[in-house]
């Protein structure tokens, strides 16, 4: 697809994501900049008077409630962070609910950690909500629920959350404003650098330099997670915009600034989508070359005939990574049994397990339907 038609396809998307980050809503120090959220909200707006479905990825609670606490940089530790999202959050809706509600348009808060995406019933909660939003005309504004996440299991940033949101409701298109206008092909403070305009796929990328934590100091995500987002996204077919939050009217209305980076996939489950390019595994799982084969070649679900060993800590329902004998992870998944129960069931049948412990064991420990395979 020509990048003219993919910037047009943008600018037409019916349902359009767009993530805007800590840096481009708050003051140096922290602290939220109501002149900056109206700008944005003010774009936003006249967005969906046109008709056009918008669902806004805000970050923001952690700077927000900075100042309160008598913070002048980001907290490092979980607990501080978590204080001051809690105390952020609920001062950043009430600007966007002012800056929206003098447009006539009403919001809806979502918090979500990384088990609303990966957990099937936690999924499609989360889901039928943003789609009941948008149904009764609400914007929804979503944001990781920083006060509950943990350092063990967490999206850690609001722009693969916001790939994840964009492929969860089935947007058209994703937005990703900053305070950098663009990817350059080095840091762009350097001299002789510049705007990459189009990335096709990774190629495009292999003799680019990412930075890191804008200058403002008080978002999480960088450049690398950017581009993470935007390959996140565009593997599940859907395109994406990287932008300054400055040039926001014609990144939503002409898509014609930044970086555009083009689909290279299609559309696949959420979750699966989430567990290859954004999980944490907490355990991992050596299988014997029988079930490597069934798993990876057959498409079948993990039996405990086929583990060898075990590693880590974790309950059912954790992401795990499944490896061959050689150690090489030929798959990931969510696994059905907790770390201590996994040992005693090694090497034998489901139908064995059954008769000696009971029926609930005659289950897989990876079902194929929660199940990414990562290699070719």
């Amino acid at each position: 697809m020509a990048g003219t038609s993919v910037r047009q396809a943008i600018a037409e998307a019916e349902r359009l994501v767009v993530k805007v980050g800590s840096s481009s809503l708050t003051q140096v120090g922290g602290g939220l900049d109501a002149g900056r959220v109206d700008a944005l909200v003010t774009q936003l707006a006249a967005r969906r008077r046109s008709g056009h479905q918008v669902i806004l990825v805000s970050s923001g609670a952690i700077a927000a409630g900075m100042p309160t606490l008598g913070l002048t940089r980001r907290p490092q530790d979980l607990a501080t962070q978590q204080a001051a999202a809690s105390v952020g959050q609920g001062m950043l809706v009430a600007q966007y609910s002012a800056s929206f509600a003098r447009h006539d348009l009403t919001v809806g808060q979502v918090l979500v950690t990384a088990d609303d995406v990966i957990r099937r019933a936690h999924y499609r909660n989360a889901q039928r909500t943003l789609f009941r939003l948008l149904d009764l005309g609400i914007v929804p504004i979503v944001n990781e629920n920083d006060t509950v996440a943990t350092d063990e299991i967490r999206f850690g940033d609001n722009d693969r959350l916001a790939a994840l949101v964009a492929h969860v409701v089935r947007a058209d298109a994703l937005i990703l404003l900053s305070d950098v206008d663009g990817l350059y092909d080095g840091p762009p403070s350097e001299p002789g650098t510049s705007l990459i305009r189009d990335v096709s796929g990774p190629s495009d990328l292999e003799h680019v330099r990412i930075g890191g934590v804008g200058t403002a100091g008080v978002g999480l995500g960088g450049m690398a997670t950017k581009v993470e987002a935007a390959t996140i996204a565009t593997a599940a077919g859907i395109p994406v915009l990287l932008s300054a939050a400055a040039d926001v009217e014609r990144a939503i209305t002409h898509a014609d600034v930044g970086t555009v980076f083009h689909p290279t996939g299609r559309r696949s489950s959420s979750r699966l989508l989430w567990l290859e390019h954004a999980t944490a595994p907490q355990g991992r799982l050596f299988l014997d070359s029988g079930a490597v084969t069934a798993v990876v070649e057959g498409r079948k679900s993990l039996l405990p005939a086929g583990i060898v060993r075990v590693e880590g800590t974790f309950v059912a329902g954790d992401p795990v990574e499944l490896l061959d004998e050689n150690g090489t992870t030929v798959a990931r998944g969510l696994v059905n049994f907790d770390a201590q129960e996994l040992p005693g069931l090694l090497g034998r049948s489901t139908k064995e397990l059954a008769r000696e412990l009971g029926p609930e064991y005659e289950r897989e420990v990876v079902h194929r339907d929660d199940l990414v395979i990562m290699t070719s």
